[in-house]
């Protein structure tokens, strides 16, 4: 289905949309309903969100330009990078959203199926075709991204499903813990994983498959559909994602037979799902110029280079999203990748054009490893939200720039603001998740502190929940943490391997 296809569809939401803000249809009946149309109330209910799906985290030139005249026309104040490669728009008014969405089809940016029980936006290593991989995954991704569109109206799943694409054993995506990852291998295959996911009850994926032809993974993809369908639980939604299935079905090995019985299926069937991908090509070069700054990175293509922007938290700032947007409009081959730790990659600079981008976004980007942390929207915003991760991460980044932790003494952390781990918290080196503690019989704001966790393929590990910190306290213990760190001269990579009881040790008094 084209994404002016979708157009047919936009009336009932005006229509729900209209009901949910004059008070005749309730909160848990619209967000039933607007799922379906990437779009959710936020938290209090007096405004909207609004997903723009970017299949593969890719924003062409033509996607942002979207994205900035509409953010200047309609007064748009606040977006955000999502860790599911996507943009959201925030603090819209009905009178807003409903024209951005249908302008948003226009432009080929579809946001139906962004909520829900739906296939959502697929994902993929942000540098892919333009680092040193194995292969280039990203037509793969955009290719199942368009294939996956046919199964919004198709049978109901129990939940969503998320694919990704990894092109390297960073695993950026995730690949092998999401519902369904392909990760690429050095004889320029495919492993595919499946029913693996964070949150509750987490779930690294099963190895399903190793080394399959890559003109064969959309077999893959119906195979996963089928299985959902099949096993999935459509009685209780707090099992209802791919992970419960495993234990539903007695453990990886039955899962993967059940898996494997699906793809017979397929394969055996009458519809014909290879697909041959002719990689892209880059075309564009430049001139070897060295760049010195640590946000820039050296392509595989000769003469150009990626600028990284991190924006806070992912909340760039609009008027720089649009300026750099126009910016890019007179730039070749140039566009824009998102990440799952909310950061944001221009690619295809020369170097005369990576200093233009460098300028543009200086003072809205992270300028430490620290500052580049990764957190959720937040209960500010989010209706399920526990607690407001943006503030403390904000709360965070201030405290440790008032008392100079120098850069590399912190990681990158990884904050969600409940056990739904958008935050990612249970994959970084220091997590946290939002909770409740008793303090002198009060309940106060608190945060699950999480340890160790590590998401690079063959070393994947969740991290070990040690305890509740009071809100207001971490920041202190960051600080000391980045202090103890300072003073070894280590950074924090090399301070934590000699150390590795050294986080525990010294976040004992705050756990208390």
């Amino acid at each position: 289905m084209k994404a002016q296809d979708w157009k047919q569809y936009l009336p009932e939401f005006k229509e729900k949309t209209e009901q949910f803000y004059n008070g005749t249809l309730s909160k848990g009946d619209y967000k039933g309903f607007s799922g379906l149309y990437g779009s959710y109330a936020q938290k209090g209910g007096q405004a909207s969100m609004l997903r723009l799906r970017m299949t593969a985290g890719c924003v062409t030139k033509e996607k942002m330009q979207f994205t900035a005249d509409a953010i200047r026309k309609y007064g748009v104040k606040r977006m955000h990078f999502t860790t599911c490669e996507a943009i959201q728009l925030h603090d819209l008014t009905k009178e807003q959203v409903y024209p951005i969405m249908e302008g948003a089809l226009d432009a080929g940016i579809v946001t139906m199926g962004g909520g829900g029980d739906f296939p959502r936006n697929v994902m993929c290593s942000p540098l892919s075709g333009v680092e040193e991989e194995y292969f280039d995954v990203m037509p793969y991704a955009e290719k199942a991204g368009e294939y996956l569109m046919d199964f919004i109206l198709a049978e109901k799943m129990p939940r969503k499903l998320k694919v990704c694409f990894s092109n390297s054993p960073a695993n950026l995506p995730h690949a092998t813990f999401r519902d369904l990852g392909f990760a690429a291998t050095a004889d320029g295959k495919f492993d595919v994983y499946s029913a693996g996911g964070l949150g509750n009850n987490p779930r690294m994926g099963v190895k399903v498959a190793e080394g399959i032809e890559p003109e064969m993974f959309l077999y893959y993809i119906k195979a996963m559909w089928l299985t959902f369908r099949a096993y999935g639980n459509y009685e209780n939604r707090g099992k209802a994602r791919t992970r419960y299935m495993q234990e539903a079905l007695g453990g990886a090995e039955k899962y993967k037979e059940a898996y494997l019985e699906k793809l017979q299926e397929v394969l055996d069937g009458p519809e014909d799902l290879r697909c041959s991908i002719t990689p892209s090509v880059i075309t564009k070069t430049g001139t070897r110029e060295t760049m010195e700054s640590s946000r820039v990175k050296a392509q595989k293509q000769s003469g150009l280079y990626t600028v990284v922007w991190h924006p806070i938290g992912g909340q760039p700032d609009v008027d720089v999203f649009c300026k750099l947007s126009d910016a890019l409009a007179s730039m070749e081959d140039v566009q824009m990748r998102l990440s799952p730790d909310e950061s944001a990659y221009i690619v295809n600079l020369t170097a005369e054009e990576a200093k233009q981008v460098l300028e543009i976004t200086e003072e809205d980007t992270a300028k430490t490893v620290f500052e580049s942390s990764v957190s959720c929207i937040g209960a500010v915003t989010c209706q399920v939200g526990l607690r407001d991760s943006q503030g403390l991460l904000n709360a965070c980044v201030k405290a440790v720039r008032e008392v100079q932790i120098p850069d590399g003494a912190l990681p990158q952390i990884h904050i969600s603001g409940c056990p739904s781990s958008c935050g990612t918290h249970q994959v970084g080196a220091i997590g946290f998740r939002g909770a409740s503690k008793k303090v002198d019989g009060k309940v106060q704001s608190a945060y699950v502190l999480y340890v160790d966790g590590n998401e690079k393929q063959g070393q994947e590990v969740l991290g070990e929940e040690l305890g509740a910190i009071v809100e207001e306290k971490i920041p202190e213990f960051l600080v000391k943490l980045g202090k103890a760190v300072a003073e070894s001269g280590l950074n924090f990579e090399v301070w934590y391997s000699q150390n590795p009881d050294g986080i525990k040790k010294i976040a004992e008094e705050y756990l208390a």
